[in-house]
């Protein structure tokens, strides 16, 4: 899922998804700490179509491993057999997933506080590095002044 880890989506259950706050409770990731990040209507549609044809019962991908949960490696595989069918000739993996929706919230305007928290970040310095890539418009110095009394002088 956009912006998630592998380990995040594989560990995801259909409990910690709620379609009517348009969330998703991420539990326990790296660093052992919850985080509720927002879940897109487009997704929430997709997720509810997937939900009703495969019919899944705890954990929200089904997959081979003992305990019934999808693995990274099996997540990677899909994503790998979805790109052959498409014309992208750029290099993706999933980790590439997650590295594009930092950098579109960045470049939509998204302070890098609140990017950091959306990620699971534990240090702001790893977000920075989305700040290299993203293209921000630059913001001419004035005072705040100035906006905040809507007039330019």
């Amino acid at each position: 899922m956009y912006g998630l880890r592998g380990q995040e989506v594989i560990n995801l259950k259909i409990a910690d998804i709620d379609f009517e706050r348009k969330t998703i409770h991420i539990r326990q990731s790296k660093y052992k700490k919850d985080r509720i990040v927002p879940l897109s209507g487009y997704m929430a549609e997709g997720l509810s179509k997937y939900l009703k044809a495969e019919n899944p019962h705890l954990w929200l991908f089904n997959g081979k491993e003992p305990d019934g949960r999808y693995s990274v490696r099996g997540l990677s595989w899909v994503m790998r057999e979805t790109l052959k069918r498409t014309s992208i000739k750029k290099e993706v993996n999933l980790h590439s997933l997650r590295h594009t929706y930092a950098t579109h919230l960045l470049e939509e305007g998204l302070n890098i506080v609140t990017l950091k928290d959306l990620l699971g970040h534990a240090e702001i310095a790893t977000t920075m590095v989305y700040l290299h890539v993203a293209q921000c418009p630059l913001i001419k110095a004035h005072s705040p002044l100035d906006s905040l009394y809507g007039r330019k002088a």
